[in-house]
């Protein structure tokens, strides 16, 4: 019997996981994937973080390395939640694991990338870019108009790549400052507003033919590898399944993160409620509330210790 079962190991989860054992909950913390860090991990583990406090600035894989110390008894990856029933005082977890309270850090779900239609198959297709130095002086493409995108093509690029960046838009969604960089690299060319076409394997080289957004223009450019960096579609469909309250944005939760289903509470980029943005440093704090609250709820007779703010 746990106190608290925590449902996703990216970094809110891994924090929560910390927290909880701080204040000697008895914590167990599932991961669907083989390895934590989530998102973090999978997608950016070497883009400079500037975000978190007391960082001036950190990479991903090393946020992620710092969260996972020392917790990795209380961890049980590659374990898909798919079963929560709610039993008279406790909840039972994949008909094996019973907890007291759940704490959904899941983020947006089980993510799974968008991808090319099915001509576009091809094993120099990518749509993850973990180990830019796996490419290094390979001419690539790189897909997308958001931080992904430029983040992917801002590591090819220094790892000796030459580096097309195309975007269906003249106007890009991630950071100006990441643009302007790019913009001054010698080795990154920005095409815009162009969208693939076809895509042809000859003398060992990807031949990629773009079309011109807006009229019927097209070239062809001769690539190694190409990166596509579309973004991810979230699956929501266990958190329906478990009833909980769900907007457009996410899991609807309180002041406390509690879910509409009592005993459920909810942390990270998973949540809704008004004014909220997607930032790690928030998912920290909001499970820091969440957990306050669930102490509150399991020990009503014991005074939390606030570590960094009491004497």
């Amino acid at each position: 019997m746990y106190d608290l079962a925590i449902i996703g190991a990216g970094p809110v989860g891994l924090f929560a996981t910390t927290f909880g054992n701080l204040h000697n909950l008895k914590v167990v913390t599932f991961e669907a994937l083989d390895t934590v860090g989530g998102q973090v991990q999978m997608l950016f583990p070497n883009k400079n973080i500037k975000d978190v406090p007391a960082f001036s600035t950190i990479k991903g894989k090393q946020l992620i390395k710092n969260l996972k110390s020392d917790i990795s008894n209380s961890i049980v990856a590659n374990t898909k939640i798919q079963s929560i029933e709610r039993k008279e005082d406790y909840f039972l977890l994949n008909e094996t694991y019973q907890a007291k309270t759940i704490l959904l850090t899941s983020g947006l779900g089980a993510f799974h990338p968008k991808k090319l239609p099915s001509k576009f198959d091809n094993p120099r297709v990518h749509y993850f870019m973990t180990d830019s130095q796996k490419y290094k002086g390979k001419t690539v493409a790189i897909l997308g108009g958001g931080d992904s995108a430029l983040d992917w093509a801002f590591e090819l690029a220094n790892a000796n790549c030459n580096v097309s960046l195309i975007h269906r838009r003249n106007e890009f969604r991630g950071l100006e400052s990441t643009l302007e960089k790019l913009r001054s690299l010698k080795n990154v060319k920005i095409l815009t507003p162009y969208l693939p076409q076809d895509i042809n394997l000859q003398d060992n080289l990807l031949q990629l033919q773009l079309r011109s957004v807006g009229n019927s223009e097209t070239q062809n450019i001769e690539i190694d590898n190409i990166f596509v960096a579309y973004g991810y579609k979230s699956d929501t469909h266990l958190l329906r399944k478990w009833q909980l309250d769900l907007d457009s944005e996410g899991v609807v939760v309180d002041t406390t993160m509690a879910t509409n289903i009592p005993g459920i509470y909810a942390a990270g980029d998973c949540v809704s409620y008004p004014g909220r943005v997607p930032m790690i440093a928030l998912g920290f704090g909001e499970a820091q509330v969440a957990i306050s609250n669930i102490m509150a709820k399991l020990f009503p007779e014991k005074k939390i210790t606030l570590h960094s703010t009491s004497i």
